[in-house]
């Protein structure tokens, strides 16, 4: 039993040292209070397993909290305090587990500092309004569209032709047109306060921008390789990490299932590219267009 207050008693010092160095890089005034009232509760549960532990090691890895102060810079702070937050998930259930062991007076005041974690932490986190958040809807949008269209357009060519550069050109010249496309919709999506709070330029920028990085990350394989399977199947392990980054984003902020989300995206990816292969198969051999390519 006194190896769990140790741990429960390092955890929590360990995400105080967290939300504090948060705290520190934070510049959002509303923000910092609330980061500043989590670190306040993370303390005081460190203190209840501190009284209870024998010895609590309260040294805590620089490289973890600067590795989390990382992840904030790249994704955002609510998705940073997601990711804690879950972790937090998993120790309440070990809270509950050894409650029973405790006395009256300490059961009290476990209970209490479940309730912090299962309530209040959840609504102070969900009153973060990061701006990232109002945008990530689009950038999604861009994403996910231009791995299935262009993985799609891709596959098509399989059946179509052996080049490379015809096949990446034309993945780029879709993908471009469906970029502006796209970025249109969301400009008239935004104007039209479909997505609240949402700039309409920004939404456009957000769509565009990123639907043409990832057709260009896409294409990239035709411009390098001479197989045109080869770099097919470079293509698709590029589509396959950009629609585990965004589903893995998507499922923390949203809290999702991972792998389900993740699954069906996969899906979603080969079978699109299975069916528009089958298709290009077929208009090659009507039209005898492999052919022409070939003596070309």
């Amino acid at each position: 039993m006194s190896g769990d207050f140790r741990k429960f008693c390092y955890d929590e010092y360990r995400d105080y040292m967290v939300y504090s160095a948060l705290l520190r890089v934070e510049e959002d005034s509303k923000r910092r209070e609330i980061l500043r009232e989590i670190a306040s509760q993370e303390y005081e549960h460190y203190l209840f397993w501190r009284n209870l532990s024998d010895k609590c090691l309260v040294k805590v890895s620089r490289v973890y909290i600067y590795m989390m102060l990382l992840i904030r810079f790249i994704f955002g702070l609510t998705f940073t305090l997601k990711i804690l937050e879950a972790h937090e998930s998993r120790t309440i259930q070990e809270y509950k587990r050894i409650m029973n062991n405790l006395d009256n007076n300490s059961k009290i005041q476990l209970e209490k500092l479940i309730n912090d974690e299962e309530e209040h932490e959840r609504y102070f986190i969900n009153q973060i309004d990061e701006k990232i958040l109002k945008y990530t809807g689009f950038i999604i949008l861009g994403l996910a569209d231009a791995i299935i269209e262009i993985t799609g357009v891709h596959a098509g060519f399989l059946g179509v032709t052996n080049s490379t550069i015809i096949a990446g050109v034309a993945g780029l010249i879709v993908g471009f047109a469906a970029a502006i496309s796209m970025a249109v919709a969301s400009y008239l999506q935004a104007k039209t306060h479909i997505i609240e709070k949402s700039s309409p330029i920004l939404s456009a920028l957000a769509t565009g921008i990123t639907y043409i990085g990832s057709v260009a990350a896409l294409a990239t394989p035709y411009f390098l390789l001479r197989n045109i399977l080869y770099a097919f199947i470079a293509s698709i392990t590029i589509a396959i990490v950009l629609t585990f980054i965004f589903t893995f984003y998507t499922s923390i902020v949203n809290e999702k299932n991972f792998m389900k989300e993740f699954t069906e995206s996969i899906l979603l990816i080969l079978g699109t590219a299975l069916a528009t292969f089958f298709f290009g198969e077929f208009l090659g051999d009507v039209f005898g267009i492999k052919e022409k390519v070939f003596l070309g």
